[in-house]
């Protein structure tokens, strides 16, 4: 776990690490030495202030940070020291960092090695630095840390931080609990069909591809949040794939073995059973991804099968990456080619911390200081216990996607992949889109998913939702939370288009829901029972695939 997090710190491989690109520092030796005067003068008025016996202040405010939301770090002068010390700290490598002769990718990567070596030196993560953390120990005689240690011993067991209360929720009992049934099942997924909830349904079923990094019930939470509940409320016939926990036996898949035997097959099998002309279809990240790949295929192909396109949060132009992106290199994907192109498994702990590093003072230091050194259990929480419920994908697939999309962003170049023996080209794509990006996504930045509505063909529709990649998504209309962006036309900067769209109170899914419901090809009675001759009821949902566990 610790490992891992250190290698993301320090760079891909065939990467500079925070010392060298420190020592690559702009040869302007007068705007370095401003500043560094500028900070030791700083934190010689902070000394002072507490050798003088008052309260030190840096002329520099902290900000709002809940790291630092005891009491102590504002009152007790010599905590309030240790904070105002270290942010300044911080603010003195943060300008370093963007006086370093450095452009580009390299510039960001180094402002993000710095920032992560910033986040973990807090006074904060530390037990004689924290005053919560003493004061726990005084008034329980020791105990905290007792239990501390034991939290910390049990995390090391599982290979990862316990963001979430693990015994508070179980798949299948309280997650995942939307009645439906497994009408057929291979090697990669599951595909759920889900009972009706309207005495009605929409002649086209909805088909949902879930990201294949994670667990399908992200989607279908608790009742209160579900997303598929509430499709199922709008008188949808919905079906999802759950893809399979992969293990050695499964490590020889490939990217195309997921679009025919995942994608496609999943597409086809939903038309049959609902005896449908068409079928509507929605992608949710890598889902999203996967998605818009077959699609191109079936153009290629000159299938008509499916009628209109949902994408939650989706990159197909990786021109901009996001944080994920700066640790992408020819050197790094060579490396995963040699270990894992001709098969094996990635590990779903390993993407689960590159994940939490990413937004490491949400993800994993509170659970530090809070597990760790308080001894301490988190709270309940259905969110993190699905980030937690890691996910193995198959090597081969896994670096097909890393070089294709993540380095040399091919499939946004109409020709330039080829997917079951035909090339791909998204302006083929020409079914009307519902794309949906969320402003405060460290994973799919929602600039990248507007530029989707460059690459596709057909009508297209631009929602941006408020907070995150999983909030933002995960937001029921029924609770009026957030708000949302939406309007037209789409020029081709987005934020331009943010600029003149405008914003809305509450959740972007009523709107969605109104979008869809062109699409639905007309109503029809409910069906009694799932599945039809061919495809029978196999077991009833969640299914088996979603409870496996990453090893």
């Amino acid at each position: 776990m610790a490992k891992n997090w250190l290698r993301l710190a320090a760079g891909a491989p065939g990467q500079s690490g925070p010392a060298e690109y420190l020592a690559r520092l702009s040869a302007d030796s007068r705007r370095i030495g401003a500043i560094q005067a500028d900070y030791l003068e700083k934190q010689r008025r902070l000394w002072s202030e507490l050798a003088a016996g008052g309260t030190p202040v840096a002329a520099r405010a902290a900000p709002a940070d809940r790291r630092f939301s005891a009491t102590e770090w504002r009152d007790d002068p010599y905590f309030n020291y240790l904070k105002q010390s270290y942010l300044l700290a911080a603010e003195f490598l943060e300008k370093l960092v963007e006086a370093a002769d450095l452009e580009g990718q390299a510039k960001d990567r180094l402002r993000f090695t710095v920032r992560q070596w910033v986040d973990a030196m807090s006074p904060a993560n530390f037990a004689a630095t924290n005053p919560e953390v003493l004061r726990a120990a005084r008034e329980t005689k020791g105990e905290s840390l007792t239990k501390g240690l034991a939290n910390l011993l049990a995390d090391a067991g599982r290979g990862r931080i316990s963001q979430t209360d693990e015994s508070a929720f179980e798949v299948g009992r309280n997650l995942a609990v939307t009645p439906g049934t497994v009408v057929h099942e291979n090697a990669l997924m599951q595909l759920i069909q889900y009972a009706p909830l309207t005495q009605e349904v929409a002649k086209r079923p909805l088909v949902m591809i879930p990201p294949c990094i994670n667990k399908y019930y992200i989607l279908d939470l608790q009742p209160e949040n579900s997303f598929v509940r509430y499709a199922l409320e709008q008188g949808h016939t919905v079906f999802m794939v759950s893809w399979r926990n992969v293990g050695p036996g499964e490590g020889h898949y490939t990217w195309d073995d997921y679009l025919r035997i995942g994608v496609l097959e999943a597409l086809g099998i939903a038309r049959a059973i609902a005896r449908s002309d068409r079928v509507n279809a929605l992608g949710f990240c890598v889902g999203g991804t996967l998605l818009g790949a077959a699609l191109a295929v079936l153009a290629a192909k000159g299938e008509d099968l499916v009628e209109s396109v949902t994408y939650l949060t989706t990159m197909l132009d990786f021109s901009d990456a996001g944080q994920i992106g700066l640790f992408v290199d020819e050197v790094s994907v060579r490396q995963r080619e040699a270990t894992l192109g001709g098969g094996g498994i990635l590990p779903g702990v390993e993407l689960a911390t590159v994940f939490s590093a990413l937004r490491a003072n949400d993800l994993i230091w509170p659970y530090v200081v809070n597990n760790y050194l308080r001894g301490g259990r988190p709270p309940a929480f259905d969110l993190l216990y699905w980030n937690a419920d890691s996910t193995n994908l198959p090597g081969p697939m896994y670096c097909w996607y890393l070089r294709n999309t993540y380095l040399e962003n091919r499939l946004r170049e109409p020709g330039a992949v080829t997917n079951l023996g035909v090339k791909v080209d998204l302006t083929k794509v020409v079914q009307p889109s519902f794309v949906v990006a969320t402003r405060e996504d460290h994973i799919v930045p929602w600039r990248s998913a507007y530029r989707s509505l460059g690459l596709l063909g057909g009508e297209k529709t631009f929602v941006l939702g408020a907070a995150g990649h999983v909030a933002g998504v995960i937001n029921p209309a029924s609770k009026g939370k957030r708000s949302y962006w939406t309007g037209g036309p789409y020029p081709a900067d987005p934020d331009a288009w943010l600029a003149q769209a405008a914003e809305k109170p509450g959740s972007w899914w009523p709107q969605w829901a109104g979008w869809l419901a062109q699409y639905g090809g007309g109503k029809r009675k409910a069906p009694a029972k799932p599945g039809n001759a061919k495809y029978k009821a196999i077991e009833p949902a969640p299914g088996r695939y979603v409870k496996q566990k990453a090893a």
